[in-house]
């Protein structure tokens, strides 16, 4: 079963360890993401998120179904976004995918978040404690002039062009 949420409400692990977890399973991987307090020696005071939420939740989907395809014996995803004002310290996304083995739910939280911030249309805006504020460009996103592209370590060429999911959110945008 996959589980896609974009939410102004707190993101909490137990809520998706719960979600995912399955009697049949023997791994629940997670990836977490949260609102550090720094940016290039500016305070970061919190982040605020905006999506595309008809077009994410499609693109969401879509990355559900890649990773289905690619560890056919992964059995539930969740992937929750936040939305909003998201202060230091809390969740801004949070991944989990459960399996009977750890690797293939690690291999696909790789995958996940990976391909949700290079395809799935939602933006970050930093704010930072001396008023500023600045949005923010995934360096990820194949549209991307950001002058720090990740490493072929961080992120595949497969994540970041060709999958169906980054298809699908340039053919819409």
């Amino acid at each position: 079963m996959d589980y896609l949420k974009l939410t102004d409400d707190v993101l909490t692990l137990d809520d998706l360890l719960k979600t995912v977890s399955s009697p049949d399973c023997g791994a629940v991987s997670f990836f977490v993401g949260t609102t550090r307090d720094n940016f290039n020696s500016l305070k970061v005071k919190q982040l605020v998120y905006q999506a595309y939420e008809s077009m994410a939740y499609k693109v969401m989907k879509v990355v559900c179904a890649d990773i289905r395809k690619r560890w056919p014996d992964v059995k539930h995803i969740a992937i929750y976004h936040r939305l909003g004002e998201v202060p230091v310290m809390e969740a801004s996304v949070v991944i989990a995918i459960s399996s009977p083995h750890r690797q293939a739910s690690l291999s696909a939280v790789d995958y996940a978040i990976n391909t949700l911030k290079s395809s799935v249309p939602v933006w970050k805006k930093e704010e930072y404690e001396d008023g500023d504020a600045a949005w923010k460009e995934n360096s990820e996103c194949p549209w991307s002039t950001s002058s720090t592209k990740p490493s072929s370590k961080c992120i595949s060429d497969e994540t970041k062009c060709s999958s169906d999911a980054s298809k699908l959110c340039n053919k819409t945008s």
